[in-house]
């Protein structure tokens, strides 16, 4: 199962990527990779991988290629983004910014760190240029649908969303890491404004989750007593 991006800059310049949604690290890629992708460099303070058995951050290795399509060009320059997931197509003409947060999130959902790997349900349902609020929604949804099959199954539910703000809270830490590899490698702005806006993202379903509840809260009972 794979994505497909292609991203196509004013100037016709074209840059196309496939993401296989399941795969494994891989030493011998990683090994060619630059230095910025060693998993020392800038290492996540809750990594919980050690360096004997992987040498680079798999997350690094699998975004290197684009950060480094992408170094130097501004945020603001326009893109015409097209994405195909196995279910249907999307086209977008959005500012380099955006186009690239929605790629970038999705390959790092996607990779073998075992801290983003938590947000691959949502990557196997990968909506291209999300809002703030179908994130928030889809994240919430996704956390209650398990909330469920755990009551089903036997193990403690845990409705309250704990364990949500807990995760976010975790990623949070991979972001501010992940910031300093590319702060200290990007010479333009586009892959930096991109980190910041999926950073955001992600932050606010920690400080304020009860907020981003209430934004998705007319959507959510707009259907009244349908459901009942």
């Amino acid at each position: 199962m794979a994505l497909e991006y292609r991203i196509t800059l004013d100037d016709n310049h074209e840059f196309s990527y496939r993401i296989e949604l399941d795969r494994a690290y891989d030493p011998v890629v990683a090994a060619a990779a630059p230095k910025w992708t060693r998993l020392e460099y800038q290492q996540c303070s809750n990594c919980p991988l050690r360096k004997e058995e992987y040498s680079h951050c798999p997350a690094a290795v699998d975004l290197h290629r684009v950060i480094e399509d992408f170094n130097g060009l501004p945020a603001f320059k326009k893109a015409l983004v097209w994405v195909r997931t196995p279910e249907r197509e999307y086209t977008k003409q959005v500012g380099l910014e955006e186009g690239l947060r929605s790629l970038l999130g999705v390959i790092m959902a996607t990779s073998a760190c075992p801290m983003l790997g938590k947000l691959k349900p949502m990557a196997h349902n990968h909506l291209p240029f999300a809002s703030n609020q179908e994130f928030a929604l889809r994240a919430v949804s996704l956390y209650l649908a398990r909330q469920y099959f755990n009551m089903r199954e036997g193990r403690e539910a845990d409705w309250e969303l704990k364990g949500l703000v807990r995760l976010f809270k975790q990623l949070q830490l991979v972001n501010q890491a992940f910031w300093q590899r590319i702060h200290d490698t990007c010479e333009g702005d586009s892959n930096l404004k991109a980190f910041l806006t999926f950073f955001s993202m992600s932050t606010s379903m920690t400080y304020s989750l009860e907020t981003q509840l209430q934004k998705i809260r007319p959507l959510v009972m707009s259907a009244g007593d349908t459901f009942e």
